[in-house]
């Protein structure tokens, strides 16, 4: 009697094959700027790191996205990205005012302190590749806002 069902081997080969397409399928589907659509979760993830080290040590830590300085290791930004939004003629996502200094450096603070108590202080990220633009937000309460800018569309969306 023939078993039924797959070998390990035949089962190894398909999820290979699935996740080279799924990683294509990603790519293809984020054709303007593809480093900026997954910046984000990593901003998101950093964010969270430093949260969770403020509280498993009982005190603040500092974070610093864009450089040193920080307690939890700066994001690396892919090839092509840089600090800051594309250029003049960009707006500042609706309902946010006109930041002193993140739009030209990347940041309003470069260095930021996450609490225990899950408090923040509360800053603006932009990031662009020249085109199109990510604002990070992260408020006084700790939340995370993202917001994409898109050329093409010439508008902020949420992410």
């Amino acid at each position: 009697m023939k078993a039924q069902g797959h070998t390990l081997l035949e089962a190894l080969l398909v999820l290979a094959l699935l996740s080279i397409l799924g990683a294509a399928g990603g790519v293809a589907l984020a054709t303007q700027g593809p480093g900026l659509t997954f910046l984000p979760a990593e901003l998101r993830a950093a964010v969270d790191q430093a949260f969770l080290l403020a509280r498993a040590r009982g005190g603040d830590v500092r974070l610093a996205l864009g450089g040193p300085g920080g307690d939890v290791a700066p994001v690396v930004l892919p090839r092509g990205l840089r600090w800051g939004l594309p250029g003049a003629g960009v707006p500042v996502p609706p309902g946010l005012r006109q930041p002193r200094r993140a739009h030209l450096t990347g940041a309003a603070h470069p260095v930021v302190t996450v609490t225990p108590r899950g408090t923040a202080t509360g800053t603006a990220w932009y990031l662009t590749d020249g085109r199109d633009a990510v604002y990070v937000g992260l408020t006084g309460r700790g939340e995370v806002h993202v917001r994409r800018w898109r050329a093409s569309r010439w508008a902020w969306a949420d992410t």
